[in-house]
C-alpha cells in the first residue's frame, strides 16, 4: 500500500512537471514563429515612423515577435500606404501597419478608394495633447480671447497646423463650429511644426495647433503662449488650462494604433493581438512612451474596433462642417 502511495504521488509529480514545462514552451515556440512586417504609412522621423519603430523595439525586445522589419511607405496623409497594405496583406497574420487619426481625415479629404473599413483592428496605443498657441505678442491672452475673434469673424482668424484633414485641422474645426461659423475657417496646413512655426513668430497667421510637445520648447522659451490643452484632464507638470476649462467643449487626442490586414483568421489575430499587447504592457513601452511624451491611450481589439467606427463618424462630421467631405 506504502509503495501504491508513492508511485501515485511520482506519477502526479511528474505530470505536473510535464504541464508546466509544456505550458510554459508553447507561448514561447508561439512568439518565436512571429517574423513581422510594420507598415509606416509616412516618411522616416515623423509621428507613425516613430511609433513604429518604437514597436519594432518592444516587440523584439520583449520576445513577442522572433524578427519585425518596418517599410515607410509614405504619401496623402498615409492613404497610399494604407492602400498598399490592404492590397499586399490580406490574409497575412505577419503584417501589420500604424495609422491614427489623421488617416481617418485623409481617407475622406482625399476620397481614398481603400478605406478603414477594409483593416483589422488590434489595439489602439497612444495619444498626444493638442496645443493651441499664439505668438508671444498676440493680443490674445486667453483662448476666450480667441473664440471671440473667432465668433467676430471666422475668417479673419488664421490658423495654421499640420496636413489638411489631419488632427491639428480637426481641433481648429471643432473650436470654430464651438465659437463661430465653422464653414469659413481659415486653416493654413504645413508639413511640419517648423513651418507652421515660422508662419507664427512672423505674424502670418492668428494661432496654431500641433502636438504639445512639437512646441514645447518654444513656449517655455517664451516665443509662444499656450491658451489650451485639447486632452479631458490638464497635462502633467504643465500649467496649461484645457479647452473644456475654458468653456470650449472640446476635447481631442491624435491617437494612434495598430492595425492588421483584411480576412485574417481568427488564430493569425489572435496571435498578433498577444503579440502587440504583450508589448504594450511591457515596462519597455512605458518608458519609451514616457520619453517621447506619449499620452497611454491603450484599447484592446474589440474596443478600438468600436472606437474607430464612431470616430469616423465624428471627423467626418467635423470635416464637412469645414467644407472639406460633402
Amino acid at each position: 500500500m506504502k509503495l501504491s502511495s508513492t508511485s501515485n504521488r511520482r506519477a502526479l509529480l511528474a505530470a505536473s512537471v510535464a504541464m508546466l514545462f509544456g505550458l510554459a514552451a508553447a507561448p514561447a515556440v508561439a512568439q518565436a514563429s512571429l517574423d513581422l512586417k510594420i507598415i509606416a504609412p509616412a516618411g522616416p522621423g515623423g509621428g507613425w515612423d516613430s511609433a513604429s519603430r518604437s514597436l519594432q523595439q518592444v516587440l523584439t525586445a520583449t520576445g513577442a515577435a522572433k524578427n519585425v522589419q518596418v517599410v515607410n511607405v509614405p504619401g496623402a496623409g498615409g492613404t497610399v500606404g494604407l492602400a498598399q497594405f490592404v492590397n499586399n496583406a490580406k490574409g497575412d497574420g505577419n503584417q501589420l501597419m500604424v495609422m491614427g487619426i489623421t488617416m481617418v481625415g485623409a481617407v475622406l479629404t482625399n476620397k481614398a478608394p481603400v478605406g478603414l473599413d477594409a483593416v483589422t483592428p488590434i489595439a489602439r496605443m497612444t495619444g498626444d495633447p493638442l496645443v493651441v498657441v499664439v505668438p508671444a505678442n498676440s493680443p490674445h491672452k486667453t483662448l476666450k480671447d480667441l473664440a471671440a475673434a473667432v465668433k467676430a469673424d471666422t475668417s479673419k482668424v488664421v490658423w495654421a497646423g499640420g496636413s489638411a484633414g489631419g488632427a491639428d485641422h480637426i481641433l481648429a474645426g471643432l473650436i470654430a463650429k464651438q465659437a463661430g461659423d465653422a464653414a469659413k475657417l481659415n486653416y493654413v496646413p504645413f508639413s511640419g511644426g517648423g513651418e507652421a512655426l515660422a508662419e507664427m513668430l512672423g505674424g502670418r497667421v492668428t494661432a496654431g495647433v500641433s502636438g504639445y510637445n512639437e512646441f514645447e520648447s518654444q513656449i517655455k522659451a517664451g516665443k509662444l503662449r499656450a491658451l489650451g490643452v485639447s486632452t479631458a484632464k490638464r497635462i502633467e507638470g504643465v500649467d496649461v488650462p484645457t479647452l473644456k476649462e475654458q468653456g470650449i467643449d472640446v476635447e481631442l487626442v491624435n491617437w494612434r494604433g495598430v492595425v492588421a490586414g483584411p480576412a485574417i483568421s481568427e488564430p493569425q489575430k489572435a496571435a498578433l493581438v498577444a503579440a502587440v499587447n504583450k508589448a504594450l504592457k511591457s515596462p519597455e513601452w512605458a518608458k519609451i512612451s514616457k520619453a517621447r511624451g506619449w499620452d497611454d491611450a491603450y484599447l484592446d481589439a474589440d474596443a478600438f474596433a468600436a472606437f474607430l467606427k464612431s470616430d469616423q463618424q465624428r471627423v467626418k462630421e467635423v470635416l464637412s462642417s469645414i467644407g472639406l467631405v460633402k
